[in-house]
């Protein structure tokens, strides 16, 4: 998490940095050579600064700007003053950033907590630039084709911030898939209406027009409308259910007491080393259960055969592919800040703060484990209970 905030403090301070600039060359667009070429200019930068944080040192690059014509100019960053050395309360202000970042008012006071009260000359018009900026580059990313990479598997949810834009409660719709190579990436980070079928249909289709493959294999919860969209647009991809999703939701039908040892129950289906012993454990659940509260066994069985899919893919996929963790684990620290808020965001400004998150959360995922089976998943290699299906051990079978 402590390298997490300090890429995304020097990212945002480099931005915002940017932006000042940006905005004084703007206030001397009309000094111009006599051949109609800019009279005020980039000039490179100076030496890479320091500053000491509460999260360790963030290191700022300070552009410089050169007058070919009249007074000279010189650029001096509100946020980065010279010789600042020390950022004050960064620790505090770096949720906050992420949180309240893309408000014009929340973000001009977020910003000056960096360098305390002496960064005043952070204007209106500067944090406008800085927010176009990651609009921009969020359009931009989501154009991206996605052609050049086979996608093997992927993970869906429906993310709901906490934070309420109008009169709904704001829901991102998250896709991220695994290519050949076992890198993992977001793929789409959308606007969604309660997670209709509509809003995944219209994700599901604009990643088909980027050029996206038939994956293998998706990954969600249950409740969701994307598996009916996924039939439409991809019926060739295998459905796996989240466990930790069904365990949730099965043991909410369960009274409290009955919650531990239901839990574990639910734990030796999906732990078991073959589909037949899964399938042993999946009926003792049905049986023990079932007469006293049918709710609960219902839960569970309506998605028995989407929840045993795992098992016809490599073993070392399995711990990945058995849950949509990898959304999960994300976005925690999302959930976790704005339900504690009591402003609002914009829908753009929420999914702009999203996608900068899930971003530099991305820069530090390791690679599927067992990624070097990925190739024969692609070429439709049978697997069964984890294991590849050869002559030899399907003659034993």
């Amino acid at each position: 998490m402590t390298e997490l905030l300090r890429t995304g403090a020097r990212q945002l301070l480099q931005q915002a940095i940017e932006a000042e600039v940006q905005e004084l060359l703007a206030t001397h667009s009309g000094r111009l050579l006599d051949d109609g070429r800019a009279g005020v200019v980039r000039n490179g930068h100076l030496p890479e600064r320091e500053i000491q944080t509460g999260i360790g040192p963030v290191t700022v690059r300070i552009p410089k700007v050169r007058a070919k014509t009249g007074e000279p100019v010189t650029f001096r960053s509100a946020l980065v003053p010279p010789y600042v050395r020390k950022a004050q309360s960064l620790e505090a202000a770096l949720p906050w950033l992420y949180l309240k970042g893309v408000s014009t008012g929340e973000m001009s006071a977020a910003l000056e907590v960096l360098v305390g009260p002496e960064a005043r000359g952070l204007s209106a018009s500067t944090v406008s630039r800085l927010k176009r900026a990651w609009a921009a580059e969020y359009q931009a990313w989501r154009e991206e084709p996605l052609a050049k990479d086979r996608w093997v598997y992927l993970w869906a949810d429906g993310v709901y911030s906490g934070l309420r834009a109008e009169q709904a409660k704001l829901c991102a719709l998250v896709i991220i898939g695994v290519n050949e190579r076992g890198e993992k990436h977001f793929l789409a980070i959308e606007d969604g209406v309660r997670e209709s079928t509509q809003s995944w249909r219209e994700v599901l289709l604009k990643l088909k027009s980027r050029g996206m493959n038939v994956p293998q294999l998706a990954v969600g919860d249950g409740a969701m409308g994307f598996w009916a969209a996924l039939e439409e647009v991809y019926p060739g991809t295998r459905h796996q259910r989240c466990w930790m999703h069904k365990t949730m939701n099965v043991l909410n039908c369960l009274p409290k007491s009955l919650q531990p040892k239901a839990k574990q129950a639910l734990h030796e289906i999906w732990q078991a080393d073959t589909r037949e012993d899964a399938e042993k454990a999946f009926d003792l659940f049905i049986k023990t259960y079932e007469a006293k509260y049918p709710k609960a066994v219902l839960c569970l069985q309506k998605d028995r055969e989407e929840l045993m899919a795992f098992y016809d893919f490599p073993a070392q996929h399995w711990q990945s592919i058995r849950t949509s963790n990898p959304i999960e684990s994300t976005f925690g620290t999302i959930r976790h800040r704005t339900k504690r808020s009591k402003g609002c965001l914009t829908r753009d400004g929420m999914l702009h703060m999203m996608f900068k998150l899930g971003l530099c959360a991305q820069q530090n995922w390791r690679r599927l484990r067992g990624f070097e089976y990925l190739a024969q998943v692609i070429t439709g290699v049978k697997f069964r209970d984890g294991i590849e299906v050869t002559e030899s051990n399907q003659a034993a079978a």
